[in-house]
């Protein structure tokens, strides 16, 4: 029976090593300028398939493959989205949102009650005047004043709020990816 024992110990320990072995492998990838071209392709249309990405790169689609998946990976890509209109779905109000709590120590369970709030877009934990900065919609100046009266201010730690609606929103883009133009 001790023999079992120490099997499985040494498989564990096995399966362990060769887990940590791997995370470090992808931790340590660098990204390097075809990866950065890659994204730079994807963030413009995350639909385009690995081949044209591949015919415009001058590689082979299989190199797109392995370096997408790789980027994946190691957490560089999180996913796609489909972008919706808030507009055409109804969503007329864009606002922000400044919160102060009664004690920051409130943070985790403000958050986690904001979480069940589908209006809330966006929660950032901020320096400054507030400590939670909220992006929310709302179909009409009515709706957003039943969500901040209904629902955000009557969580109990929250002590204030000020909210701010956006009139138009001029700029919208994703981060810049810089690379190096290949020369012919």
């Amino acid at each position: 029976m001790n023999y079992f024992y120490i099997y499985d110990i040494i498989i564990v320990f096995l399966l362990i090593n060769f887990k940590l072995s791997c995370e470090k492998k992808t931790m340590n990838y660098e990204i390097d300028n075809l990866d950065r071209q890659i994204l730079s392709i994807l963030q413009k249309d995350a639909r385009r398939s690995f081949q044209l990405i591949a015919k415009d790169l001058i590689v082979s689609g299989g190199t797109i493959h392995i370096r997408f998946n790789k980027l994946k990976e190691t957490g560089v890509i999180k996913g796609s989205q489909i972008r919706i209109d808030p507009e055409k779905m109804g969503y007329e109000v864009c606002a922000f949102v400044g919160i102060n709590l009664h004690n920051a120590r409130d943070y985790k369970t403000v958050i986690r009650q904001l979480n069940n709030i589908p209006e809330i877009l966006e929660a950032h934990y901020t320096t400054g005047k507030y400590n939670i900065f909220l992006k929310v919609v709302a179909t009409s100046t009515r709706g957003l004043h039943n969500f901040l009266i209904e629902r955000l201010q009557n969580i109990p730690q929250i002590q204030s709020t000020e909210t701010l609606i956006s009139l138009e929103m001029p700029i919208k883009r994703d981060i810049p990816i810089e690379f190096e133009e290949e020369c012919e």
